[in-house]
């Protein structure tokens, strides 16, 4: 067998799955189909020496050739709206791969719904989500694939997380997601120790940015009574808050978001608290303060 039948055999054996994560990622089987066929020419001007993982190898190609399209598709609707991206808002109330057949019957499964959040994703935001939500693809290699760092490249993923999950979400989980939030806040403003660890799940992890890190905090906190520690009597000044429409809290200076803490509640308990200040990812948030201050 030469080279050049090598190279196609191992390309067929992925090409489902690669169908299957750019169907997941653009929305669209036409696409999907035209982002593997670019993917096939770049193997073939590249070659397959040296490459020890060439599944990992085609999934970091195709999600580029498909952030590429996201880019063009998305730079392509803005030319009819006003110039400029929109600043940050805040607004007062009233104011690894899986198995390829598998990931392929996934993504014919992508419902109407679903297509219509992601769609309303931005490109770097739906990618993170969907390699990773959905097929396993570790932060380092997001990373890569958008030029960012992996912490970058896990809060865009969290936060298409949270607005894939705000849309789905009945309003009634909402209401208890929130009223959540608020005890949290009521506790930590109290110094109520144990009725914070009330409020946490077991293993409920508080993930603090680069930004916030460099302010103080410790980038990961793990386990309720770690973290009750952590908030106990520090939250005096955080407002409650929608970020992306879930339930949160933000801590403003000078009526400008610093801070923003973004709740993941499970069974009305807190299994994550990841904490923002990073100025490009805050320039990207829905915030929507629930009080007056």
């Amino acid at each position: 067998m030469d080279r050049d039948d090598l190279v196609a055999r191992r390309f067929e054996a992925d090409r489902e799955t690669l169908r299957a994560v750019a169907h997941r990622m653009l929305g669209s089987a036409s696409e999907a189909e035209d982002a593997v066929q670019e993917t096939w020419l770049r193997l073939n001007r590249a070659g397959a020496d040296g490459v020890e993982n060439l599944t990992g190898w085609l999934t970091t190609v195709v999600s580029r050739v498909c952030l590429d399209m996201l880019r063009s598709r998305k730079s392509r609707r803005e030319e009819s709206l006003a110039d400029g991206p929109p600043e940050t808002a805040v607004r007062e109330v009233g104011a690894g791969v899986p198995d390829p057949e598998r990931e392929a019957l996934l993504a014919d499964a992508v419902g109407p719904a679903l297509l219509v959040v992601l769609d309303a994703l931005a490109p770097a935001e739906r990618l993170a989500f969907v390699l990773h939500d959905m097929f396993a693809v570790p932060f380092d290699e997001i990373g890569e694939v958008l030029g960012r760092s992996p912490a970058a490249a896990r809060q865009l993923a969290s936060r298409a997380r949270r607005r894939v999950r705000g849309a789905e979400a009945p309003e009634a989980d909402r209401a208890r997601h929130r009223a959540v939030v608020a005890a949290f806040l009521a506790a930590s403003r109290g110094g109520d120790f144990d009725a914070l660890v009330d409020l946490l799940d077991p293993e409920v992890e508080a993930r603090a940015d680069a930004a916030t890190v460099q302010s103080g905090a410790e980038a990961l906190v793990r386990g309720a009574d770690a973290v009750a520690r952590t908030f106990a009597g520090r939250a005096r000044a955080a407002r409650p808050a929608l970020i992306d429409g879930d339930p949160g809290l933000v801590w403003l200076h000078g009526g400008e978001p610093r801070v923003v803490f973004a709740f993941t509640v499970e069974d009305d308990r807190v299994v994550a608290i990841d904490m923002l200040s990073d100025p490009d990812e805050l320039r990207h948030l829905d915030l929507v303060l629930l009080d007056r201050g």
